[in-house]
């Protein structure tokens, strides 16, 4: 048994990180599957450690989401590092250094094989091998069963393999020095995933180009790879070995015009139908078309750890400040129906989490719940500075590249607001024509006479409005408009009824008998 948790959890390796870093307080966090071995790791992990004085924490239900690092967590401890075991996004730290156990699910290294060079047989494309990180143990293996079974038939394989990126990770820079250190090296930020790679420190560097060689390096998911600068993407065909989880999500909507195989572990069995999550990216599509149409929309914060996301936030509520709309902030954990029920004014939420839990099942929700990247596409008035997803969208069209890590969306610069077209936008959603609302002005010219009576218009209509069109058909400008428009308002001071009794003195004692009672009871 121990044998076993000293392998699976890599205790060895653990201790090893530990005792070169000298540190002395630290967290375990672990999945809810993954909880049951907690008590025998910490324990396995302390006797190699020796008693050297270092202190362990098991954690367990994160404030946000077991794949992402809970600093939140580590800090009311006050530790020094985060041991993270499990499925990990490899989102990268603000502050705490990290060190990623990635487990060992089991594979049929043959059987995987197998249905491998099926695929090279059948197909003309050379063949991208991803897989999920509890995979990584069993790469070499893998490696060498398709090696020795070309040599075999004399044959040599098209088959390149992805490499996991880190399994330590440090405390990232700020977008604005990444940029700088991008520059710096001669490497031009040109495409949509983060790429680089060093022995102890991950940066989440977008995918680039280095100029003194021939190759575009990319990075999604942990694991990192490059193909040639005369080959795309579309060139390959990605055999993917693991579950169909977020992870996998992930790849077939990034690469979507990719053909993606899928290698069940589980049931050793090769899978090619992805048309549910093709149908995933049309919905998504649907989903930004009614978000044009909001006119307050909630920026919910799905993660406090992951580097940069302040920055992205900020960046949402300039956007949606310059395409005339009105913005909340919202910190409430894990987003649920019950909770967003809570907000009904806001007809739209941005949702401000790490990449693998981006994509919410908002079918239940009173209201859609959409990516920073989609938000990009539906509030896109404005010129945008974006380096990356400057080929993604022009205007208001998208040209099918999908992106979830925010991270690609960060800039350096400051947006300028174009002039606003004057023309009416068709809504596929309302099947009419609708005219989308300036952005605010600027304070010198609130206050010219004309811009007065400007503002006193706009008040006049909303007051003239209908309760119901303001509360059921997007009317409402601010959750103010939106509760002025309610007939319950909540618990208020102003009170307009008739004056109140005046004060009694109620019953006393216990209810099985008042004291009252038993006076009576006595007579």
């Amino acid at each position: 048994m121990d044998d076993d948790i000293d392998s699976m959890y890599e205790v060895h390796r653990t201790a090893a990180f530990l005792r070169e870093r000298a540190y002395t307080r630290v967290a375990l966090q672990f999945p809810d599957e993954m909880l049951k071995d907690a008590a025998a790791v910490a324990r396995a992990l302390r006797r190699e450690l020796g008693g050297g004085g270092a202190r362990l924490f098991v954690m367990a239900d994160t404030a946000y989401n077991s794949c992402c690092v809970d600093e939140v967590g580590a800090s009311h401890i006050d530790a020094q590092c985060v041991v993270h075991y499990g499925h990990a996004c490899m989102s990268p730290t603000s502050n705490l250094p990290a060190f990623f156990v990635f487990g060992k699910a089991p594979l049929d290294v043959d059987a995987c094989a197998r249905s491998l060079l099926e695929c090279c047989r059948k197909s003309n494309k050379r063949i991208l091998v991803l897989y999920g990180l509890e995979y990584a143990y069993a790469l070499d293996d893998l490696r060498r069963a398709i090696e020795d079974s070309y040599k075999s038939h004399s044959g040599h394989p098209e088959v390149q393999y992805a490499e996991v990126l880190c399994s330590v990770m440090s405390p990232s820079s700020s977008s604005t020095e990444e940029n700088e250190c991008l520059e710096s090296n001669g490497i031009s930020s040109n495409g949509g995933l983060s790429v680089h790679n060093d022995e102890s420190t991950f940066l989440n560097y977008r995918c680039s180009t280095e100029h003194s060689s021939s190759t575009h390096k990319y990075s999604l998911g942990g694991v990192t790879w490059d193909i040639s600068v005369e080959e795309k993407m579309e060139d390959y065909l990605i055999f993917w070995i693991g579950q169909d989880n977020s992870a996998f999500a992930n790849i077939v909507l990034t690469f979507n015009r990719c053909e993606i195989v899928r290698y069940d572990a589980t049931a050793n069995q090769l899978s090619t139908d992805v048309s549910h999550l093709t149908k995933v990216l049309r919905r998504r599509y649907y989903l930004v078309e009614k978000a044009k149409d909001a006119n307050i929309v909630g920026i919910l914060v799905g993660t406090l750890g992951v580097a940069g996301y302040l920055n992205i936030i900020e960046q949402m509520k300039e956007l949606i400040k310059a395409a005339g709309k009105k913005s909340y902030t919202l910190v409430m954990g894990r987003p649920n129906s019950a909770k967003l029920a809570n907000f009904p004014e806001c007809e739209v939420f941005v949702y401000v989490s790490c990449a693998q839990t981006a994509l919410l099942d908002s079918k239940e929700f009173l209201a859609p719940v959409i990516t920073p990247f989609e938000a990009v596409l539906a509030f896109s008035t404005i010129v945008m500075t974006l380096i990356p997803a400057v080929h993604v969208f022009r205007g208001r069209e998208w040209t099918g590249e999908y992106f979830l890590d925010f991270k690609d969306l960060i800039t350096s610069g400051r947006q300028e607001v174009a002039k606003t077209t004057e023309e009416a936008r068709f809504s596929f959603i309302k099947g009419g024509y609708m005219e989308d609302n300036c952005p605010q002005e600027d304070e010198e010219q609130s206050e010219t006479s004309l811009s007065l009576a400007e503002v006193t218009e706009k008040a006049l209509s909303i007051q003239n409005q209908n309760n119901d069109a303001v509360l059921y058909q997007g009317g409402a400008m601010s959750s103010i408009d939106y509760l002025k428009a309610r007939t319950y308002r909540g618990l208020t001071g102003e009170y307009e009824g008739p004056a109140p009794d005046s004060v009694l003195v109620g019953r006393t004692g216990r209810a099985a008998g008042y004291n009252d009672e038993k006076t009576q009871h006595v007579q």
